[in-house]
């Protein structure tokens, strides 16, 4: 997966976070611990978006690490961010 591509789905994934985080009101890297950890939601409605928004902030932690791996490799060849906008261009 190239870096462009990657960095498209961290947008998308960001965009679904922030709704989450706007309807409950709580910042994804506060919520998906707690959730981990085993608290349950208060309200039952609630569970089938508390799984979407764990699953939904897992993937976007591998799409960001993946993302710092392709760019890392990418650097090796355009060190500076000059080198590094126009491969990305």
């Amino acid at each position: 997966m190239r870096h462009h591509d990657i960095l498209g789905d961290i947008h998308a994934l960001e965009e679904d976070l922030l709704e989450f985080e706007r309807k409950y009101g709580l910042r994804s890297e506060t919520f998906h611990p707690a959730y981990m950890n085993g608290e349950e939601p208060e309200d039952d409605s609630w569970t089938l978006d508390f799984g979407e928004w764990a699953s939904v902030y897992r993937i976007w932690l591998a799409r960001q690490a993946e993302y710092r791996n392709e760019i890392q490799r990418i650097q090796r060849n355009a060190p500076s961010l000059a080198g590094l906008i126009r491969i990305a261009a």
